[in-house]
């Protein structure tokens, strides 16, 4: 057997889960994780406070929340294919567009609408959308592999940025980085499917298929249908998801969670030097909280395939617990030992919660409108998602500290952990409808 002809056997959703993993880590480490590279420099470039400069990343995680429906909708309407290569190249033209940048105003515009636009499109709900449809018993483990490859780039990537922006600047850094990204429109083309397995003549999971049952799409969809209700998933529509109290305990727990991490990735850095450690040094310290979300995102992963639907929220609701634990821990005490015990427990508290709210929102409400689904959940934490790093800068800039805005935080995800042990598994809807109407 030829080399070219067992990676042809190899199911297709794995060469999606690979692809759209690495350009995800390549683009959430940049734009995510990176930002807190750039935040000094290019505050001191453009005449910005901390606040100010914080205001971007805001701004960005606003509009994201903002054209999640849009985004979940055309991604269950159409398939995620199209809204995933479109969405790279608008990030990559906005990374480009920031080496130009000269003010306030165009730095709000590119990094705050332009990338965030694509980065929200390319490599969030569609990206979910695409996994979720081709994977139901490995699900969790596909979500767990997926972010462990973006962890992964996290912790290359970081050290890379800062030295980047040390030999050149961070115009260059934006431009390099533009490139790289614009690489991953044609793979993003060839390796995103546009629609679920059963389309293609094979089943979630790559199961077996009779090849006389390939002929007819209806007996394949009524298979998969099958084979997800072996797994106790029902297939829910948007409207019959939100009068569940499941998905609104899933999405205020969410809002909480949220104010913690946008102000941590975004204000990490500023932090560890305002303490006098090297800014190359304190890129490598962040590298490695991203490095301990990775074995944290895998176990995340296996055990939601294992564990029971009716207690995945415990999961959760323990990684929100460790996060609180790591910030308190550096709260009593502000030494170079308390940050490394809170990296590394926030590391691992982080690492958890992205592939098992995505195993849960699979398990509990099915694959036809998951996005859709995920979307409007997401358009409710705008508010915070604009004024979590906003509101760390401003604490910042008028106390000269950030302790105050941290000792929010652990209250905040404390309650987050709270709210997800109350979750309980939503009752199967009353009608059950054909799983290619999603709404």
């Amino acid at each position: 057997m030829t080399i070219r002809k067992k990676f042809s056997e190899i199911f297709p959703g794995w060469w999606l889960n690979i692809v759209t993993g690495l350009y995800s880590g390549l683009g959430h480490g940049f734009y995510g994780y990176g930002v807190s590279v750039l935040f000094k420099p290019l505050s001191i470039d453009l005449g910005l406070n901390r606040a100010g400069t914080a205001w971007a990343t805001g701004i960005g995680r606003l509009q994201g929340s903002a054209e999640a429906p849009i985004t979940g909708w055309l991604s269950d309407r159409f398939g995620p294919r199209w809204v995933i290569v479109a969405g790279t190249f608008i990030a990559a033209s906005g990374l480009l567009l920031m080496y130009f940048i000269r003010s306030s105003w165009a730095y709000y515009l590119v990094w705050g609408v332009v990338t965030a636009i694509g980065m929200n499109l390319a490599l969030t709900i569609a990206v979910d959308k695409a996994l979720t449809d081709w994977f139901i018993r490995k699900r969790g483990l596909a979500l767990g592999i997926r972010f462990v490859i973006i962890g992964g780039c996290g912790v290359i990537v970081l050290p890379i940025i800062s030295w980047l922006v040390t030999t050149y600047d961070w115009r260059v850094t934006c431009l390099i980085w533009s490139v790289v990204m614009f690489t991953g429109v044609p793979m993003m083309w060839r390796f995103v499917k546009q629609k679920r397995p059963e389309y293609y003549g094979l089943l979630p999971d790559g199961v077996k298929v009779e090849s006389e049952e390939r002929m007819d799409l209806d007996t394949m969809i009524g298979r998969g249908v099958e084979y997800a209700a072996e797994f106790d998933e029902t297939e829910f529509t948007l409207r019959q998801a939100l009068k569940t109290p499941a998905y609104w305990l899933i999405t205020i727990s969410w809002i909480f969670a949220m104010v913690v991490a946008g102000a941590i990735n975004t204000h990490c850095i500023p932090l560890l030097t305002d303490m006098g450690i090297d800014e190359n040094v304190a890129s490598g310290m962040m590298a490695m909280m991203v490095f301990f979300t990775i074995p944290a995102r895998f176990a995340a992963g296996v055990l939601a395939d294992r564990v029971r639907k009716d207690r995945l929220q415990f999961l959760v609701a323990g990684t929100f617990v460790l996060q609180a634990l790591g910030i308190g821990i550096f709260l009593l005490h502000q030494s170079v030992v308390t940050v490394y015990v809170f990296l590394v427990l926030y590391g691992f508290g982080s690492g958890g919660p992205a592939p098992l709210r995505l195993t849960i929102g699979g398990r509990y409400f099915g694959r036809k409108a998951f996005a859709s689904i995920q979307g409007t959940s997401m358009v409710l934490t705008a508010p915070v998602a604009l004024l979590s790093p906003v509101y760390a800068g401003w604490v910042y800039d008028n106390t000269g500290d950030y302790i105050p805005a941290f000792t929010t935080f652990v209250v905040m995800v404390l309650i987050a952990a709270v709210l997800m042990s109350l979750m309980r598994p939503p009752k199967p809807p009353e009608q059950v409808t054909d799983i290619r109407k999603f709404l």
